[in-house]
């Protein structure tokens, strides 16, 4: 599956929510989201801009597939199918 390249900050928080995490708090124009966990908590932070860099976007996907031990492709097909 293609990863999209268009996504915002908000949009990207909205389907990670879906996922169980929680927005915690936001500093300027960054949000952090906390899941909890078994072992303890996931922290990441969003950055809240009308599209996300790729880089990035690529970046949070492997971390939070990781933290929830799954395939980055695999969490792709979950958050935008």
């Amino acid at each position: 599956m293609r990863i999209p390249r268009e996504v915002s900050g908000e949009e990207l928080i909205r389907l990670l929510e879906r996922l169980g995490y929680k927005q915690t708090r936001q500093t300027g124009s960054h949000a952090r989201l906390t899941r909890v966990l078994a072992k303890g908590e996931h922290h990441i932070t969003i950055p809240l801009h009308r599209s996300i860099r790729v880089w990035t976007f690529n970046k949070i996907l492997t971390d939070v597939a990781s933290c929830l031990g799954k395939e980055k492709s695999d969490l792709a097909r979950e958050l935008f199918d």
